[in-house]
């Protein structure tokens, strides 16, 4: 149990990310860090959950394995396992809010961690330090799932989204054999491989090799289209907003704002690769707490803003389809701005894969370093200072299942990997302060250890909103990755020697 338990020191940690040949290179600023929170947390969802937390939805289930546990405890089902759920309205803005508050808490503590723990892992370099290596491992192992079945999602949907932009442009598209998944929902669809998903990965992997002050930059000119392409949108639709669509503001009155708050809450999970990046930071103390409390604060500004103005330019009853912004700007033959939230949405999709491959390559870094995982994983490039190995392995591991199957439907296994992570970053706050009191630190949450407190029961009951096939199946992915802690990890870690 002790060596289960063993915790590595922070100096430990910062002593091994200065070791020549496995030290990054300080190149990021405060802008870089929110960069890439913002481009992580900005996806092309901002257009789609907002309409339809908005008008809401109702839900129908093969099987009770499939149905939150939530509604489960406290709503039942019917024989048919449907469930209703009312929409926000143009509360919806209020619902942003809310969940804003909510990951806020989580948020916070990320900030104190990582200016007191200033080195690659996020949450598994934290617990770490804090909770022990066992619980690190699971942190580590949970977070590679989370960054890679959201990448694998998303690269589907940017094939489908990029056959579309090459019809309407240029009058053609690929075929189906090329650009379709090959299995969706079990089924062999006839497809042969899903090119575009693939091909966009390897280039990003290729992009994130060539150094990251390359890919930081290419990040950054992706989050100023994308936020060009919300910007029009605002300001643009928001001249036909028709103030009679705002009433009643509370249709639902506030079970309608929280079913909206649980819609569009992990459109916010993004944020915690920023703290990916803090070996990479040229002032980590400083510009951590910045980067992510900052990528909070834009993020949600940004999503209230285009609440407020879709709900108002359209009936929120109207938004409950698959692209309610584009339905609601194609009625009012804003074709232009139209055009541009194509853009926002496909280059949010771009710099969401660049992000996420970014911080899973770290996170296999990290664990390689400690000797959690095999060393090749954590050998820096000599020219790029890169962590070029894990960089494209970590490409290959999303680029070839992306081509083969539709990921959408375990999308809910990143949502409960991501939780457990914020639970835990939380709870690493407590232990900290009462461990090691006196240990500097540039930001610290307030109100003592309330918010942490509030951040984990904030996560816990989300975690209970998932279906208990996610718990199954998250269960089932934690079995596997202790087995191969206990066959590799264990008895290679550098704390073993």
């Amino acid at each position: 149990m002790n060596q289960l338990l063993r915790t590595k020191s922070i100096e430990a940690l910062v002593a091994a990310a200065a070791e020549p040949g496995k030290r990054l290179e300080r190149t990021l600023g405060a802008w870089s860090l929110m960069a890439l929170g913002i481009g992580a947390v900005i996806g092309s969802g901002i257009f789609i959950l907002t309409g339809t937390a908005a008008a809401g939805e109702v839900r129908s289930f093969h099987s009770l394995l499939h149905v939150p546990l939530l509604d489960l405890i406290f709503s039942g089902a019917s024989s048919s396992f449907t469930i209703g759920r009312p929409g926000a309205g143009p509360a919806v803005a209020l619902s942003f809010l809310l969940t804003a508050i909510a990951c806020g808490f989580a948020a916070l503590s990320y900030a104190e961690m990582a200016c007191a723990i200033p080195v690659a892992g996020s949450a598994y370099t934290y617990a770490y330090a804090t909770l022990g290596e066992l619980v690190a491992w699971m942190i580590g192992w949970n977070l590679i799932l989370e960054y890679a079945v959201s990448n694998m999602a998303v690269a589907v949907g940017f094939s489908a989204y990029f056959n579309d932009i090459l019809e309407a442009i240029f009058g053609f598209h690929l075929p189906a054999q090329l650009s379709q998944p090959m299995i969706v929902g079990g089924q062999f669809t006839g497809a042969w491989f899903n090119l575009p998903a693939f091909v966009i990965l390897m280039l990003l992997t290729w992009i994130l090799v060539f150094g990251i002050r390359e890919s930081a930059t290419t990040n950054n000119i992706m989050v100023l289209v994308k936020l060009a392409a919300i910007a029009i949108f605002v300001i643009g639709a928001g001249r036909a907003i028709n103030a009679h669509n705002w009433h009643p503001f509370f249709p639902n009155g506030s079970s309608g704002v929280l079913t909206g708050a649980a819609i569009v809450f992990f459109t916010y999970i993004g944020f915690d690769s920023v703290s990916t990046a803090a070996e990479e930071c040229r002032n980590p103390q400083r510009d951590l707490p910045v980067g992510i409390i900052g990528t909070l604060l834009v993020c949600s500004s940004l999503y209230v803003a285009v609440a407020l103005v879709l709900t108002g330019i359209a009936p929120w009853k109207t938004l409950g389809n698959a692209a309610p912004v584009v339905e609601a700007l194609k009625n009012l033959n804003m074709n232009t701005i139209r055009e541009w939230v194509g853009v926002g949405a496909i280059v949010g999709m771009l710099s969401s894969l660049l992000v996420f491959q970014y911080g899973q390559a770290r996170i296999w870094f990290a664990m390689s370093r400690d000797g959690l995982l095999p060393r090749f994983f954590s050998r820096i490039h000599p020219k790029h200072h890169t962590p070029h190995i894990s960089t494209w392995i970590a490409g290959f591991a999303v680029g070839i299942p992306a081509g083969v199957w539709d990921i959408g439907t375990f999308a809910d296994l990143s949502n409960i990997g991501t939780l457990f992570a914020f639970t835990v970053v939380s709870a690493g706050v407590l232990i900290l302060r009462k461990t090691q009191p006196d240990r500097p630190r540039s930001f610290r949450v307030p109100l003592g250890p309330l918010f942490p407190i509030l951040s984990i029961a904030s996560c816990l009951i989300l975690m209970l909103a998932l279906p208990l096939e996610t718990w199954i199946r998250f269960v089932v992915w934690s079995i596997v990755g202790l087995g191969i802690y206990f066959a590799f990890g264990k008895k290679n870690s550098a704390l073993a020697s």
